[in-house]
């Protein structure tokens, strides 16, 4: 399976407030717990490792 880097995700806007939402009243420390967790919760979810690296590849060259 591809990396697929189109928009994709329906209500994007609505999953950036939640994202911000679970991060309000959270140390930095807190956060970028939260951060990993769920990384690690939605990389299970994918399964593909193929995949996975190529997100890697992609999220560094920003």
């Amino acid at each position: 399976m591809a990396l697929n880097t189109l928009p994709n995700l329906p209500d994007h806007d609505g999953f950036y407030a939640a994202l911000l939402a679970a991060h309000k009243g959270l140390t930095a420390e807190e956060s970028a717990a939260l951060n990993a967790e769920l990384i690690l919760i939605l990389a299970n979810h994918i399964g593909d490792r193929a995949v996975l690296d190529a997100a890697l590849t992609l999220a560094g060259q920003r």
